[in-house]
């Protein structure tokens, strides 16, 4: 009788430790969000200062840091095309210490590079920011007033055109690639380093025509020295609203967005997701974001963190495609 108590006390005593160890692993799980964070957060803007993608890192710590009481610092890490910065988030203890700000490099990287040394499921989205719109323009003593200028000119002289980009597999690039298949036309891709050299030759004269973000052509559309052809949004943008979309001018559904978010680890609690995303949302919706959306020229989306994931998932549908017709490889 004795060894049979003892046994059950054993055997009760076992069972209630493991039942008290897993109260406290959910009430651990319970409080995650709450305890976060205990040391400095650290965004990773994959990008050189400067541009749109660095301003929104800068924005989003400035809102964290408020909300969360330590310190959230933006770390410029630029190299091949993204991946140097890109790739130091994905080996990323996934504990929400460590984000990262991408976008379109984010969706259009892995169909470009036969060895990236990461996977898209290496990271989760965690909220979009916003999304540019990409312009066609031309110089303003240009010849081409319409897309249908454009096009009619580079079917009579095929191959004789020439368009700037931001280099292979850049957003203008893929944009222009796209454009080019739905409209039945081919023109001459001249590769810069940037939106401000494609912007010098284009109107100096030494290329016809560009696609770039709003953001990079709208102040010189606004001085005159550039006239916009077309936008590539589904709807003509509240920030132009004089700019017709390509889509109206007899190319229904062509619709670029370049879009621009904030990217977790795999495996980062959903909890801190959930967090952080609810403190950007409401920092979103303050005067101060709306002011440098506005200036930028980009538009603001917002949602949660499953939007953007739906997001991202059918903008990778629609340009896997578009790279592999096109032949599009960077290694």
């Amino acid at each position: 009788m004795r060894k049979d108590w003892t046994s059950r006390f054993t055997a009760g005593a076992v069972m209630a430790g493991v039942m008290l160890f897993c109260t406290e692993g959910q009430v651990a799980l319970a409080d995650t969000a709450d305890a976060y964070p205990r040391q400095a957060v650290r965004i990773v803007v994959p990008f050189a200062p400067g541009g749109f993608n660095d301003t929104l890192g800068r924005l989003f710590a400035k809102a964290m840091q408020e909300k969360l009481g330590q310190a959230v610092v933006v770390e410029n890490a630029g190299g091949a095309g993204t991946i140097v910065g890109t790739r130091q988030v994905a080996r990323a203890k996934p504990d929400g210490y460590t984000l990262l700000v991408n976008g379109f490099p984010f969706i259009l990287n892995q169909y470009l590079y036969k060895d990236l040394p990461y996977k898209n499921n290496d990271f989760v989205p965690v909220i979009a920011g916003a999304v540019a719109n990409n312009i066609l323009v031309v110089r303003a003593d240009s010849p081409f007033k319409s897309v249908g200028d454009l096009v009619t000119a580079a079917k009579k002289e095929s191959g004789k055109l020439n368009y700037a980009t931001a280099g292979v597999g850049s957003s203008n690039h893929v944009t222009m690639e796209y454009f080019e298949s739905i409209a039945g036309i081919r023109m001459n891709p001249i590769p810069y380093k940037g939106s401000a050299p494609m912007a010098t030759d284009l109107l100096g004269g030494q290329v016809d025509v560009m696609f770039d973000n709003a953001p990079s052509v709208m102040p010189h559309i606004l001085a005159g020295k550039m006239r916009a052809l077309g936008m590539t949004s589904a709807q003509r943008s509240a920030l132009a609203p004089d700019i017709p979309t390509i889509a109206e001018q007899g190319y229904p559904g062509f619709e670029v967005s370049v879009p621009y978010g904030l990217f977790a680890p795999a495996g980062t609690p959903p909890a801190i997701i959930e967090k952080i995303n609810g403190i950007l949302q409401n920092a979103m919706k303050t005067d101060e974001f709306k002011a440098v959306f506005k200036a930028q020229g980009v538009e603001p989306l917002g949602g949660s963190a499953d939007a953007f994931t739906t997001f991202i998932r059918n903008e990778e549908a629609k340009w896997q495609p578009v790279v592999k017709k096109a032949g599009i490889a960077l290694n």
